[in-house]
C-alpha cells in the first residue's frame, strides 16, 4: 500500500489550441484531442503504459494530472493528448486503453474524442448565486464545453428579464424551478427532469443531495463549488482562509 501522497500536474503552452511549444510531428490540419480518465489499485508503471500507449501510436500528451492519495492504495490519473486519428483509429484508441484497464484491474477507464464522440447530455442544477451557472454557460456558448445542456434547474425564482432567462431562451434551453425547503428538496421531481442525462453539473448549488438521490440516479455528478474542502466549508470560505491565518 502507499504510505505517501502523490500528485502530479503537468501543463504545456498552448499551440493550436491544446498545447505543446515544441514542433510536433502531427500535422496541424489532421490534429484531434482525446482525454482519457484512468482509476485502479496503485502500482509501479502505470504512468509508462499509459505514455507509452499514446506515444505508440503516434500521440503527444499536452497535460496529465496524476494524484494517489496517502494511506490509500488507488491512482487516479486524468491525460490530455493529440493525435492523428487516421493513424490511430478510434475503435483502436478504445481497444489500447482497454487491454492497460484489463493489466491493472482498473475500476474506471473513460477515453473521449469531441471531435468525434457524441456529445454528453447534462443537466445544471443551480441556486441563487449565478457567477458558476453564467461562467458555464458561456463555456459552453464558446465550444469550450462540448456538451449539450439539456435543461437549468434551480431552487430560485429568475424574473423573466434577467441575464440567465434571457440567455436560455435565445438558445432554446428550459428553466425549471422548484422551490426547496429543508424538509423538502424536491429530489424526486429533479431526478425526473434528469433521466435522461449523462451526468449532472452542480453550479454551486448549496444544497447537499442524499445518498437516496444519488443512488436513484445512478452516474457522475460534477460540484462547482467556491469552497475549499474539505477543509474550509460553508458560505463564506475566503474569510475562514483569513481566520486561519494562510
Amino acid at each position: 500500500m502507499n504510505l505517501t501522497q502523490r500528485r502530479v500536474s503537468s501543463r504545456i503552452p498552448q499551440v493550436f489550441g491544446f498545447g505543446r511549444s515544441f514542433k510536433s510531428s502531427l500535422d496541424p490540419s489532421s490534429i484531434t484531442h482525446g482525454i482519457h480518465v484512468f482509476q485502479c489499485p496503485d502500482a509501479v508503471g502505470i504512468v509508462a503504459k499509459l505514455s507509452e500507449c499514446i506515444a505508440s501510436r503516434g500521440g503527444n500528451i499536452l497535460g496529465a494530472d496524476i494524484f494517489v492519495p496517502q494511506n490509500k492504495n488507488v491512482f487516479y490519473s486524468r491525460s490530455e493528448f493529440i493525435f492523428d486519428p487516421v493513424k490511430w483509429p478510434r475503435v483502436q484508441m478504445d481497444e489500447d486503453f482497454l487491454r492497460i484497464s484489463k493489466m491493472f484491474d482498473a475500476t474506471r477507464s473513460v477515453v473521449r474524442v469531441p471531435k468525434l464522440d457524441p456529445k454528453f447530455k447534462i443537466a445544471v442544477i443551480a441556486s441563487k448565486q449565478e457567477h458558476c451557472l453564467i461562467d458555464l454557460l458561456h463555456s459552453w456558448q464558446d465550444g469550450r464545453l462540448p456538451v449539450d445542456i439539456t435543461r437549468v434547474i434551480s431552487n430560485h425564482d429568475r424574473g423573466p428579464d434577467t441575464h440567465v432567462i434571457r440567455f436560455l431562451e435565445r438558445n432554446g434551453i428550459p428553466y425549471h424551478y422548484l422551490h426547496t425547503t429543508k424538509e423538502n428538496k424536491r429530489e424526486e421531481e429533479i431526478l425526473d427532469l434528469v433521466q435522461n442525462t449523462d451526468f449532472l453539473v452542480l453550479a454551486r448549488y448549496m444544497q447537499i443531495l442524499s445518498g437516496k438521490f444519488l443512488q436513484s440516479y445512478g452516474k457522475d455528478i460534477i460540484n462547482i463549488h467556491h469552497g475549499l474542502l474539505p477543509s474550509f466549508k460553508g458560505g463564506n470560505p475566503s474569510k475562514q482562509i483569513l481566520l486561519a491565518g494562510f
